[in-house]
């Protein structure tokens, strides 16, 4: 993966820790940094920590798989990416029954919006990343790019509220970014390799 593929396939990933940041800005109404910094710093490490655990137990099988390793990152990638798009388009209420400020609340959080980030560690064991430091680099800007994006969604729901939050689609275009570098991936191997 290039650099720029990388950087976009973190702002995908990250996209559904800025939506639910939005929404737990609006419900802080107010900059109340020690639970912001902990809900985006949890969103940051657990964002990076799941790729790397998908790598790890996809590294020690991939071998097996070698001949279809393109489908399947092409497919996990576009399942990811268009159940957030799907998502994005529900009706949701911006009243949201949770305590942002609840370090177990945060945790369920962190732990629910990096699931696809595991599925995505899986498919750099089948993209051929094979070493620890090939992976470093990906894991670093995935959860950077969740912590900065954790942390400007916050202070975007105190700021601007729920009207304007929700006329972003912050998790369709997630969804749309995961999509074309699944499709990027298939072509490459089909057409290029």
């Amino acid at each position: 993966m290039t650099g720029l593929e990388v950087w976009l396939l973190a702002i995908g990933l990250a996209m559904d820790c800025f939506a639910v940041s939005i929404a737990s800005g609006i419900i802080l109404k107010r900059i109340q940094w020690r639970p912001m910094f902990v809900m985006a710093l949890f969103f940051g490490v657990f964002q990076a920590l799941m790729p790397l655990l998908g790598w790890t137990g996809a590294s020690t099988f991939s071998h097996l798989i070698e001949s279809v390793d393109h489908w399947i990152a092409f497919a996990i990638l576009a399942f990811l990416g268009g159940h957030m798009v799907r998502e994005s388009f529900k009706e949701e209420d911006c009243r949201h029954d949770f305590n942002p400020t609840s370090l177990k609340v945060v945790l369920t959080m962190a732990i629910a919006t990096s699931i696809d980030a595991l599925a995505v560690g899986i498919s750099f064991a089948f993209l051929g990343i094979r070493n620890f430091s090939a992976i470093l680099s990906p894991i670093c800007i995935i959860g950077f790019v969740s912590f900065a994006l954790s942390m400007a969604g916050l202070i975007f729901g105190i700021k601007c509220g729920c009207g304007f939050a929700r006329k972003l689609r912050a998790e369709l275009w997630g969804g749309i970014i995961l999509m074309i570098i699944g499709v990027k991936i298939l072509i490459e191997h089909l057409f290029f390799s």
